[in-house]
């Protein structure tokens, strides 16, 4: 697969909130207008998972949460808010770690993060904490046919979140939702420079993506969007739900 030397990111900011039943390809239409910018055939639609779960009002009230013994046990451990803890046990599958003040678990999705994704930074001051989408694949699905039809051009997209990792320090967005475009890029069986035939390298393009686009859309700056402009990309009915490792593939479960 031929990649561009010249590759673009171009951060798109939001004039307002993002309310629960806003269209966030009509958002997109405004802030692409205000900031003179045309979308292209070839470009890459990168956004933030919270104005998404905004979108489709996946808040929660924190005062209307009912906490649990353990909930409040962990919270008076560790220092955390109880409440938090509680949706993230809520809206996991299995708790995966807990240990040194860090609650890890799986969601329903089959992401393996911190507090199952539930956060409280960037939503209202702490009144309300924020879910991860429903069906985040879904949810980049609607985007990509909400801006075929809006702007006539058909452009991937890739809804992200920031995960921490093991063994390694700090946070790094991860593509959660894909629509347009094939996440893994196989090379196995294809030759390197020097003639070895590759034998496990597949390449998450969409976390790759992601990564880069976190680079303009970072927590601080109020652009949720981006475009990646002149990546050569692979299209097809692509899902973030193939970047998770099968268990039966998965060494350490």
């Amino acid at each position: 697969m031929a990649r561009s030397c010249d590759i673009r990111i171009i951060p798109v900011a939001l004039a307002g909130e993002v309310l629960p039943g806003d269209d966030l390809a009509e958002k997109l239409e405004a802030a692409l207008k205000h900031q003179k910018v045309k979308l292209q055939s070839g470009d890459i639609v990168v956004l933030k998972h919270k104005i998404v779960s905004k979108a489709e009002g996946r808040l929660v009230r924190l005062d209307s949460i009912k906490v649990s013994p353990a909930a409040k046990a962990w919270s008076r451990r560790t220092g955390t808010d109880a409440r938090v803890i509680e949706l993230a046990i809520s809206e996991s599958k299995r708790v995966v770690r807990k240990k040194k003040g860090v609650l890890i678990t799986e969601t329903q999705h089959g992401f393996v993060c911190a507090n199952s994704g539930v956060d409280v930074s960037n939503v209202d001051g702490g009144d309300h904490a924020v879910l991860l989408p429903e069906d985040p694949d879904r949810s980049a699905f609607r985007l990509h046919a909400s801006i075929k039809k809006k702007f006539d051009v058909t452009v991937p997209v890739i809804i992200t979140d920031s995960f921490g990792r093991p063994w390694r320090e700090g946070l790094t967005e991860v593509a959660i939702g894909v629509a347009g475009l094939k996440p893994l890029v196989d090379h196995r069986g294809k030759r390197d420079s020097d003639g070895y035939v590759l034998q496990a390298t597949a390449e998450a393009i969409a976390d790759e993506l992601a990564c880069a686009a976190g680079l303009v859309c970072g927590k601080l700056n109020r652009t949720p969007f981006c475009i990646v402009r002149g990546f050569k990309y692979r299209r097809g009915r692509g899902s973030a739900s193939e970047l998770i490792r099968a268990r039966k593939n998965d060494l350490f479960r």
